[in-house]
């Protein structure tokens, strides 16, 4: 569990700087005063600062690795995993996985990968004040299918371009979409919008 000591000249202070370096709320931490402030001798001589010692106990990190301790042990799949916060932004990346494990996390096109990206999205951000955005990914799976999306966007363009009319792509999640979306957005001759209700919304590319 990361803590930090600080010195300041009151524990309101000193708690305060101890969060900011931690970047975590005062609701995930632990507060050890070490010592209290002491004005010393005629309020000048051997004066005290306060003295903390902070230690963050359910912060995003802490919460991410409970939950997926808990998960991998209901699904009895053993894995690595990995947890990075920085910026905000609470990474988790499962690693060294076998392969039919690594399929039933990721699931069809992402099913599962994206569920689990949404409850863990809820379990880090609850109670919380400031927003933590959470990626949740399995061996760069997310990476590689961003790749996969964008030559499907090209490669439906240029059929959109041959056949002259419009294509309609296979229900997509929102995030998979906006990389449709973005991959055409500077073509000159090419537009694309979305159609239908969730979860059966889809692309559909067409000329301009």
């Amino acid at each position: 569990m990361k803590n930090v000591t600080i010195e300041k000249a009151t524990v309101e202070e000193a708690v305060k700087t101890a969060l900011m370096e931690l970047k975590a709320e005062r609701e995930e931490v632990e507060i050890e005063v070490i010592n209290e402030p002491s004005k010393g001798l005629f309020g000048l001589i051997g004066s005290k600062n306060a003295k903390v010692k902070v230690t963050v106990t359910d912060g995003p990190e802490e919460r991410a690795e409970r939950f997926i301790d808990v998960l991998l042990k209901k699904m009895s799949i053993k894995a690595d995993y990995a947890v990075d916060f920085s910026d905000n932004v609470l990474k988790v990346d499962i690693v060294k996985i076998n392969e039919d494990d690594k399929g039933i996390i990721i699931g069809k096109r992402g099913k599962n990968l994206d569920e689990i990206q949404f409850l863990l999205n809820l379990i880090v951000n609850k109670g919380r004040q400031n927003y933590v955005r959470v990626i949740f990914n399995v061996e760069d799976y997310r990476a590689k299918r961003e790749e996969t999306l964008k030559r499907l966007a090209n490669k439906m363009a240029d059929k959109c371009r041959y056949y002259k009319h419009k294509v309609r792509l296979e229900p997509m999640n929102p995030y998979e979409r906006r990389i449709i979306h973005s991959t055409l957005q500077d073509q000159s001759d090419i537009i694309t919008y979305s159609e239908g209700e969730e979860p059966y919304r889809k692309v559909v590319i067409d000329l301009k």
